[in-house]
């Protein structure tokens, strides 16, 4: 068996200090505060030195790998182990060379199809826990209810004012986020994300009931190859990351 780690960034690739110092408040207060969830990026590392994820390109898989916790494009926040696999290297291999292909990268979404997503789908076919619910719950607000901690209500109470102020800076982030991720205008998922009526949905979502796509270029190991998997040179993750911030 062979451990599962969950590696965890907050989203700050904006390239602009203020974007990213509003999105570590909503981070700190949604996530650290009351434990509801924020704005991430994960990866999932098993067998060798790399982490596993999901991103933007135009052409060819969004599946990419980097070294553990140093994904240039964001800021490391911390690793959960999930649980161990049964799965072989060469099972590992194979699962990732299918997820390559079911995974394009002009497929991503930035509420529907994102590296959380991504995530959720290796550990299910890896046979571990999925991701703690925090991780891509401001996602997942914009489709569908979700449950909160029993003691969320009294958290919420406490900080209502400033919860409030951070839930619109939050949904304006994200809407701007959405608009910007490359979803094609027939996408019935985006169409409406932009209206008042979504915006108020999406907060209700949040608060009633209860990650920017990342970029790389990887290659999935040889079908017959039970060596450490693939690790991408750092080059290639620069060269994917220009190609999805122009």
């Amino acid at each position: 068996m062979k451990e599962v780690v969950l590696h965890i960034y907050d989203v700050t690739n904006s390239g602009s200090e203020k974007t990213n110092n509003t999105i570590l408040q909503i981070n700190r207060i949604f996530k650290d505060r009351i434990g509801l969830g924020g704005i991430f990026h994960s990866a999932i590392q098993v067998y060798g030195d790399e982490e596993w994820s999901f991103g933007f390109c135009e052409q060819g898989s969004g599946v990419f790998s980097c070294p553990p916790g140093k994904n240039p494009m964001y800021t490391y926040r911390e690793h959960i182990i999930l649980g161990e696999t049964n799965c072989s290297i060469l099972k590992v291999n194979q699962i990732l060379r299918e997820l390559s292909q079911a995974w394009p990268g002009h497929s991503y979404d930035l509420l529907a199809k994102n590296c959380n997503h991504f995530c959720d789908a290796f550990c299910e076919r890896l046979g571990v826990q999925k991701l703690p619910g925090w991780v891509n719950r401001f996602a997942n607000a914009g489709d569908t209810a979700i449950v909160v901690a029993e003691n969320a209500a009294l958290h919420l109470r406490q900080a209502k004012d400033e919860i409030v102020t951070a839930s619109k800076v939050a949904y304006r982030f994200m809407a701007g986020l959405a608009s910007n991720s490359r979803a094609t205008p027939e996408s019935p998922s985006y169409s409406n994300r932009g209206s008042p009526r979504f915006q108020g949905a999406w907060f209700k979502n949040l608060m009633s009931i209860g990650a920017k796509p990342s970029a790389g270029t990887s290659e999935i190991p040889d079908e017959t190859d039970d060596s450490p998997l693939y690790r991408q040179k750092p080059s290639e993750l620069s060269q994917h990351n220009s190609r999805q911030n122009s």
